[in-house]
């Protein structure tokens, strides 16, 4: 089995490095040509996303309710309440920026493109998974800094002011635009799927930039070493593993699902959008030192969800597992 490597896990690295080394581009004009140009990235990414859904598509999407309550059910609610527990133990600054960057990723919704994608080769449910991937992205500008709220000081941010409306915005108005003009350029779209993605990927890339350029600035980064680096790609493992097994065994004993509905939930409710993330971020954590920290979790979840996703979609498919 031949596993393809994913080129934008290494860029987003070395975007991390050009931040440490060059944060001129954020330093510029105090990062006001920055943020214009990622805030206009962003409303074009989820544009370009509406144009990719259609009323068909969602209207259809709605009646296998079951798998659509256990995708958003863990997606919104299993993953935040698997990190409550651990709250209590908090019991300093730095602790309490590891706890929170993983609550972030855990009160994100679901990545769209790859999951779909997943779901093809392993034989899963698409129709279904498209749904799931696609609503659970406009749940989320809800459901996320609601979440968030209870946990981030927001200093002088009106959380259902400021916040909400740069989501409603840079993602629901363009969605909804893009949705509204699929009929007339879905196939333009179709079309040029590569190039949107190639853009998508690249907005993702200015605002981690951005993000790790502003906390090498004010050096955040000092008060953490090798240790809290391996702390929390073995926080993301054993997060994805618990997630994984405890939605598996949900849809196989008490939903019941078919090989094919079972297989949407397992890669739709255990995945994390970076995109979403990134973007969500980029208000929830406006002119805070610690936003690359917070980034950490989500984009090594990242990686790690599309490495080990991929290796089991491909023994779905070869094998014929569940």
């Amino acid at each position: 089995m031949k596993l393809k490597f994913d080129g934008f896990i290494l860029a987003l690295l070395c975007f991390i490095v050009l931040a440490y080394f060059f944060p001129q581009l954020y330093l510029w004009r105090d990062g006001q040509i920055l943020t214009w140009v990622t805030s206009v990235g962003v409303s074009l990414i989820f544009f370009f996303y509406g144009l990719k859904l259609s009323f068909r598509q969602l209207k259809t999407g709605l009646s296998n309710w079951k798998l659509h309550l256990l995708v958003q059910g863990a997606t919104f609610v299993l993953f935040p309440l698997l990190l409550l527990p651990f709250y209590p133990f908090v019991h300093s600054e730095l602790q309490g920026d590891f706890w929170l960057s993983f609550f972030f990723l855990a009160a994100l919704p679901s990545t769209v493109s790859s999951s779909v994608v997943m779901v093809s080769i392993a034989g899963g449910n698409i129709p279904a998974a498209i749904f799931n991937a696609s609503i659970s992205g406009l749940i989320g500008v809800v459901i996320t800094p609601l979440w968030m709220q209870f946990f981030l000081d927001f200093g002088e941010v009106d959380i259902l002011g400021d916040v909400y409306w740069g989501l409603i915005k840079e993602i629901i108005l363009p969605v909804v635009g893009g949705l509204l003009l699929q009929p007339y350029f879905g196939k333009w779209v179709s079309k040029y799927n590569r190039e949107l993605t190639l853009f998508d990927k690249s907005i993702i890339l200015l605002i981690v930039y951005d993000s790790f350029a502003e906390s090498f600035v004010s050096g955040v980064f000092e008060s953490t070493g090798k240790l809290y680096l391996l702390w929390i790609v073995v926080g993301v493992v054993l997060l994805f593993i618990l997630v994984y097994g405890l939605i598996y065994l949900l849809s196989k004993f008490v939903f019941k699902f078919n090989r094919e509905d079972l297989i949407t939930a397992l890669f739709c409710g255990s995945k994390k959008s970076l995109t979403h993330g990134s973007v969500f971020g980029k208000f929830l954590f406006a002119h805070s030192a610690s936003a690359g920290l917070y980034f950490l979790p989500l984009m090594i979840f990242h990686a790690f969800q599309i490495l080990v996703v991929t290796v089991i979609a491909q023994r779905y498919h070869n094998k014929g597992l569940i």
